[in-house]
């Protein structure tokens, strides 16, 4: 089983990929934090020093290792990863993706609690917030719809998952 979890930030990747993995059992990887590790430096600095060419780039080829060199796990993505590298493609033909669709409040509301640790947002009103939330999940909509499975609902389980998602 080779799971992909797709979203905005804000949608629960991370927490729910945690918890998944224990659930059904699964190595679990966040993109991100392997590609902090590679790289020994933030996402932020790598944004800064590096540029975001350089990021997506590394980006999609270390989702391509992991997907390739593993063969049961769940990922979470970063927001932005289905969206270059023909990335959803590739994550479509290799195993399951799933695009966590909360409500923007819902995102905005989980983001203001972590606004300090995300360099991109950190200085945001909660009405700017809300408008690069919804102005940015705009622009990757037409990436995340192209999901094997999307929840769409603010209040979820591992039943949820259990129910969509065709697992050993």
């Amino acid at each position: 089983m080779k799971v992909f979890l797709l979203g905005f930030m804000g949608a629960g990747k991370s927490y729910w990929g945690k918890q998944l993995a224990i659930h059904w059992n699964l190595p679990y990887f966040d993109l991100d934090d392997v590609i902090v590790e590679r790289e020994e430096m933030s996402v932020a600095e790598i944004f800064a020093e590096k540029g975001e060419t350089y990021f997506r780039e590394l980006e999609g080829k270390v989702l391509r290792e992991l997907a390739l060199d593993n063969d049961e796990f769940l990922i979470s993505c970063g927001g932005g990863t289905p969206c270059f590298s023909d990335t959803m493609d590739f994550m479509n033909s290799v195993g399951t993706t799933v695009w966590l669709n909360p409500s923007v409040p819902v995102m905005v509301e989980r983001l203001q609690r972590k606004q300090a640790k995300r360099p991109l947002i950190q200085d945001m009103s909660a009405e700017d917030l809300a408008a690069f939330t919804e102005k940015k999940l705009m622009e990757r909509q037409s990436f995340y719809e192209q999901s094997q499975v999307i929840i769409s609902d603010d209040e979820i389980s591992l039943e949820t998952f259990d129910k969509l998602i065709p697992h050993a």
